[in-house]
């Protein structure tokens, strides 16, 4: 899960909002969480990697007990 977020700004036809917005609802998704996973999915379907923010700082964490672990 990511830590840190960044703000993407969209511009999109209101019908389709409206109707994006319902059926997000009817799934018990928020219209953010479908978004992402949309990223998530089209990055991989082309191949880029990418650390998430939540990834990166456990590993951090990790490194930082393994040092300590060796003192």
């Amino acid at each position: 899960m990511e830590l840190k977020t960044a703000r993407l700004t969209l511009l999109i036809d209101p019908a389709k909002k409206t109707a994006f917005e319902a059926l997000c609802a009817q799934q018990d998704l928020t219209p953010s969480q479908v978004v992402r996973q949309l990223i998530r999915d089209y990055l991989t379907r082309h191949g880029v990697a990418y650390v998430p923010s939540g990834d990166a700082a456990r590993q951090g964490v990790a490194a930082k007990t393994k040092r300590r672990a060796g003192r």
